[in-house]
């Protein structure tokens, strides 16, 4: 080798050196970002007048290789969202579901919990304004695998009126914050012409969804508003019962598991598997619950997006730093 390139050999490497450390503390920024939760239902926007809403199935692993996957769901959505989902529970050991139901009643009895069973008369009220299907509909509840992982009607009464607690008082006082922040004027605002122009087209259906699909990019602001710093019976007590049968069929020998629960949900349910039962996520994927196609037609294609494993990203670019510290430092031994 030239002596020339034998000298410009380490600057070289140490160049090449700097451009790993730094996708090191990129890949670090990522996993700083990740410690913020997951995101679990964005919309994606297609063109000018299109869009898609769409909710994500995370995967986490443990050490002894068990695997549970959060499957956050829309109450209403495409009758081929919950087709598709109905197809992917079939796989699972067990599908741990949501349901505030009286203890031992059977799935789509009218819940007896407060509030609760107003939202799911709404809810069922939406699916034909908004030309949808309801969950309770299109999903398969009779399965064998599915276990029952939430509250009990008597259970959740009795949580909330200890707390003094209700869904409405919860909505109002999300409200009041909202107001007080003073920020009407603000991105993600619902547009009320826009609300309008949607009520009296002909295509208000496609363009009600598109509205309100927008507005659900700020779920988590909402849910912390709806939360406090107490947490509610709403999200956090439901999911800690969740969490809890999570463990008992762990127990029981599980080892592929799904957990179909709200995605309002999912943030706080996430850090619990984290936290609490030493998950690690490996792994995240959408499915399109709103296809809000522009008038003209789709412009792209849908593709799902598996989401890389950082941890294994990271280990990888360990390894190349350490091999090019050993050359270095052969480098140098072999000049002296």
């Amino acid at each position: 080798m030239p002596r020339r390139s034998r000298r410009l050999m380490p600057l070289a490497l140490s160049a090449l050196l700097a451009v790993c450390v730094a996708n090191v503390q990129t890949a670090r920024a990522a996993e700083k970002a990740k410690d913020e939760g997951t995101k679990f239902l964005r919309f994606v926007e297609e063109g000018r007048d299109g869009g898609r809403l769409e909710t994500a199935i995370a995967t986490y692993k443990n050490a002894k290789g068990a695997t549970v996957q959060l499957v956050a769901a829309v109450h209403i959505a495409d009758p081929s969202y919950y087709e598709g989902l109905n197809k992917t529970f079939a796989g699972y050991d067990a599908l741990l579901y949501e349901m505030v139901k009286p203890k031992d009643a059977e799935i789509g009895k009218a819940s007896k919990a407060n509030g609760v069973g107003l939202v799911h008369l709404l809810q069922r009220g939406m699916k034909y304004f908004l030309e949808l299907d309801y969950q309770l509909d299109g999903i398969d509840y009779s399965k064998k695998n599915f276990v029952h992982a939430d509250l009990t009607a008597e259970e959740f009464n009795r949580m909330q009126d200890e707390r003094g607690e209700s869904l409405f008082g919860l909505m109002l006082q999300n409200m009041m914050k909202e107001m007080a922040k003073g920020d009407a004027g603000a991105g993600g605002q619902m547009d009320g012409a826009a609300l309008l122009e949607a009520l009296t087209s002909p295509d208000s259906a496609r363009k009600l969804k598109l509205i309100l699909a927008k507005q659900f990019e700020n779920m988590d602001d909402m849910v912390a508003g709806l939360e406090g710093p107490n947490g509610s019976v709403l999200v956090t007590e439901r999911n800690k019962a969740c969490i809890r049968v999570v463990k008992e069929q762990l127990e029981a020998g599980k080892k592929n598991m799904g957990v179909f629960y709200g995605a309002a949900h999912m943030k706080d349910m996430e850090k619990r598997l984290i936290d609490e039962l030493g998950f690690k996520r490996t792994n995240l994927e959408w499915r399109v619950a709103w296809d809000m196609a522009p008038k003209g037609g789709r412009v792209a294609p849908q593709v799902a997006e598996p989401a890389p494993d950082r941890d294994a990203k990271i280990d990888k670019l360990l390894e190349k730093i350490e091999r090019l510290e050993k050359k270095i430092d052969d480098l140098e031994k072999n000049k002296k």
